[in-house]
Protein backbone atom coordinates (compact mmCIF):
# COMPACT_ATOMS: atom_id res chain seq x y z
CA UNK A 1 0.00 0.00 0.00
CA UNK A 2 1.83 3.28 -1.22
CA UNK A 3 1.83 6.32 1.09
CA UNK A 4 -0.78 8.36 -0.29
CA UNK A 5 -3.83 5.27 -0.23
CA UNK A 6 -2.49 4.37 3.39
CA UNK A 7 -3.03 8.34 4.41
CA UNK A 8 -6.61 7.63 2.71
CA UNK A 9 -7.43 4.59 5.04
CA UNK A 10 -6.33 6.72 8.10
CA UNK A 11 -8.93 9.64 6.86
CA UNK A 12 -11.32 7.43 6.23
CA UNK A 13 -11.28 5.46 9.45
CA UNK A 14 -10.89 8.49 11.30
CA UNK A 15 -14.35 10.53 10.01
CA UNK A 16 -15.85 7.32 10.62
CA UNK A 17 -14.97 7.70 14.21
CA UNK A 18 -16.08 11.32 14.45
CA UNK A 19 -19.32 9.88 12.66
CA UNK A 20 -20.18 7.69 15.64
CA UNK A 21 -19.31 10.51 18.13
CA UNK A 22 -20.90 13.15 16.43
CA UNK A 23 -24.04 10.98 15.77
CA UNK A 24 -24.19 9.81 19.85
CA UNK A 25 -23.73 13.17 20.58
CA UNK A 26 -26.71 14.19 18.49
CA UNK A 27 -28.89 11.57 20.08
CA UNK A 28 -27.84 12.10 23.72
CA UNK A 29 -29.70 15.48 23.01
CA UNK A 30 -32.65 16.38 25.29
CA UNK A 31 -34.88 17.07 22.23
CA UNK A 32 -33.83 13.92 20.32
CA UNK A 33 -34.45 11.90 23.56
CA UNK A 34 -37.73 13.63 24.62
CA UNK A 35 -39.13 13.13 21.28
CA UNK A 36 -38.31 9.24 20.80
CA UNK A 37 -41.08 8.35 23.19
CA UNK A 38 -43.25 10.13 20.77
CA UNK A 39 -44.37 9.19 17.62
CA UNK A 40 -42.72 8.42 14.10
CA UNK A 41 -43.33 11.64 12.66
CA UNK A 42 -41.28 13.73 15.57
CA UNK A 43 -38.97 11.43 15.84
CA UNK A 44 -37.87 11.79 12.75
CA UNK A 45 -38.04 15.92 12.61
CA UNK A 46 -36.24 15.48 15.90
CA UNK A 47 -33.38 13.39 14.08
CA UNK A 48 -33.42 15.62 10.64
CA UNK A 49 -33.18 18.79 12.63
CA UNK A 50 -30.65 18.01 14.65
CA UNK A 51 -26.96 19.17 13.50
CA UNK A 52 -24.84 16.72 15.01
CA UNK A 53 -26.49 13.98 13.85
CA UNK A 54 -26.73 15.36 10.10
CA UNK A 55 -23.04 15.81 10.64
CA UNK A 56 -22.33 12.32 11.85
CA UNK A 57 -24.36 11.42 9.00
CA UNK A 58 -22.62 13.64 6.26
CA UNK A 59 -19.14 12.31 7.80
CA UNK A 60 -20.09 8.66 7.33
CA UNK A 61 -20.75 9.07 3.63
CA UNK A 62 -17.44 11.02 3.51
CA UNK A 63 -15.86 8.18 5.06
CA UNK A 64 -17.52 5.52 2.89
CA UNK A 65 -16.80 7.55 -0.41
CA UNK A 66 -12.91 7.62 0.97
CA UNK A 67 -13.10 3.86 1.42
CA UNK A 68 -14.89 3.33 -2.08
CA UNK A 69 -11.57 4.51 -3.51
CA UNK A 70 -9.53 2.73 -0.74
CA UNK A 71 -10.99 -0.33 -2.15
CA UNK A 72 -10.35 0.57 -5.74
CA UNK A 73 -6.64 0.37 -4.76
CA UNK A 74 -5.86 -2.29 -2.55
CA UNK A 75 -7.08 -5.72 -1.58
CA UNK A 76 -9.38 -5.97 1.06
CA UNK A 77 -7.85 -8.30 3.38
CA UNK A 78 -4.88 -5.69 3.55
CA UNK A 79 -7.11 -2.87 3.95
CA UNK A 80 -10.38 -3.74 6.30
CA UNK A 81 -7.76 -4.45 9.05
CA UNK A 82 -7.68 -0.48 9.33
CA UNK A 83 -10.90 -0.58 10.36
CA UNK A 84 -10.36 -1.70 13.71
CA UNK A 85 -8.20 1.48 15.05
CA UNK A 86 -11.74 2.73 14.63
CA UNK A 87 -12.28 0.90 18.08
CA UNK A 88 -9.36 2.62 19.53
CA UNK A 89 -10.22 6.18 17.81
CA UNK A 90 -13.86 5.83 19.48
CA UNK A 91 -13.16 4.54 22.69
CA UNK A 92 -10.27 7.59 22.84
CA UNK A 93 -12.96 10.17 21.91
CA UNK A 94 -15.92 8.92 23.42
CA UNK A 95 -12.99 9.69 26.69
CA UNK A 96 -12.45 13.27 25.46
CA UNK A 97 -15.53 14.60 24.00
CA UNK A 98 -18.27 12.63 25.41
CA UNK A 99 -16.93 12.08 29.17
CA UNK A 100 -17.48 8.38 29.10
CA UNK A 101 -15.15 6.49 31.50
CA UNK A 102 -12.68 4.84 30.11
CA UNK A 103 -12.76 1.55 31.70
CA UNK A 104 -9.87 -1.12 32.36
CA UNK A 105 -12.09 -3.65 30.67
CA UNK A 106 -12.88 -1.17 28.19
CA UNK A 107 -9.12 -0.58 27.17
CA UNK A 108 -8.35 -4.05 27.72
CA UNK A 109 -11.10 -5.07 25.27
CA UNK A 110 -10.08 -2.44 22.51
CA UNK A 111 -6.07 -3.92 22.90
CA UNK A 112 -7.53 -7.04 22.12
CA UNK A 113 -9.02 -6.13 19.28
CA UNK A 114 -6.31 -4.11 17.98
CA UNK A 115 -3.91 -7.43 18.73
CA UNK A 116 -6.21 -9.47 16.80
CA UNK A 117 -6.54 -7.18 14.15
CA UNK A 118 -2.58 -6.86 13.93
CA UNK A 119 -2.42 -10.64 13.94
CA UNK A 120 -4.73 -11.63 10.86
CA UNK A 121 -3.34 -8.26 8.74
CA UNK A 122 0.43 -10.21 8.83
Amino acid sequence: MNLPTFTIVLISVFLSVAAQISLKHGMSNASVKAALSLDATSIFVAIITNLSIIFGLLTYILSAALWLFVLSKVEVSKAYPFVGLGFLGTMLFAYWFLEEPMTLTKVAGTLLVIAGVAIISK
